[in-house]
């Protein structure tokens, strides 16, 4: 995602705000759940409904003023979050308990805001992850086709090889190029990523891939559940994955899972980004400081 660039009283993409001149302001994180079925996504996006897009229109209605609200990653059309992560700058009247409870009383009821807190006024959610988790929810029982399931997960509804799941996992930890894996590739940014864990386990409806790592290409973990799962239907070799994680010329990846399976579970970052809500003095660094978007 390209941040834009100047101030964060940019005009936001929807709607007008009478001009107010709201002085000083702080730096808040927001950690974010949602139900992506009825999303477009994160981002903006001028005539379709997005995450990004309501979240941006409640802080500006509560800050009197338009706010730019930036995300630690996009998730795509469909995907859901119980841990997506951004940050506002609001006027400094406001407090992390009361733009809290704020948000929860004019936001949708597909999106629910878990916490606030007060951060450096130099936080960014995207360059300051240390790494993000993902989960990937196979519903492989029956039940997982009701329509209270099937809007949250891939709904197979048929028994899959476990163990070969697991099999297909053991290469994906540590740092490879996952190029294969990708719909579109980032050039300026590489295609190598660090995996810090992969594997399989039980839910209450089927099995459950939860991957970490320091980031990721576009549409990986989906790509990386469609192949893992046609290993696990026998429909081809455990060691095409580490093939295609050694870019093994002509060998392709398996279609993608669907979108409505993954959940943005989690996002980390290091401990010293946050601050008490009632700190006068910033402790970020004069230099460091900036009105630029966050």
């Amino acid at each position: 995602m390209t941040e834009p660039a100047g101030s964060l009283d940019t005009a936001p993409p929807s709607g007008t705000f009478p001009p107010v001149d709201t002085g000083a302001t702080i730096r808040l994180q927001l950690t974010l759940q949602y139900d992506g079925s009825g999303f477009h996504g994160w981002q903006f996006q001028p005539d379709q409904r997005t995450v990004q897009g309501e979240m941006e229109a409640a802080v500006s209605k509560l800050a009197g003023r338009p706010r730019t609200v930036v995300g630690s990653g996009r998730t795509d059309a469909g995907v859901h979050a119980t841990g997506q992560v951004a940050s506002v700058d609001m006027p400094a009247r406001w407090r992390a308990d009361t733009l809290h409870r704020a948000l929860n009383a004019i936001l949708p009821p597909d999106i629910w805001v878990q916490e606030v807190h007060r951060v450096r006024s130099d936080f960014h959610p995207r360059y300051d992850a240390l790494t993000r988790t993902y989960a990937y929810r196979i519903g492989t029982r029956p039940e997982a086709r009701s329509p209270f399931h099937r809007p949250w997960c891939w709904a197979l509804g048929e028994d899959l090889d476990a163990a070969a799941l697991a099999r297909a996992a053991l290469p994906l930890p540590g740092e490879h190029s996952f190029l294969a894996f990708a719909k579109a590739g980032q050039p300026e940014r590489g295609d190598r990523c660090r995996v810090e864990e992969a594997a399989w386990d039980a839910w209450e409806l089927g099995l459950r891939l939860t991957i970490t790592a320091d980031r990721y290409l576009h549409h990986m973990v989906r790509y990386l559940v469609g192949t893992m799962v046609d290993v696990a239907r026998g429909r081809r070799p455990v060691e095409d994955m580490a093939a295609l994680l050694g870019s093994e010329p002509g060998l392709e990846t398996s279609p993608p899972a669907p979108p409505e399976g993954l959940f943005l579970a989690r996002v980390e970052y290091p401990e010293h980004v946050r601050i008490p809500d009632d700190t006068t003095d910033d402790p970020t660094p004069p230099e460091a400081r900036s009105t630029a978007d966050p």
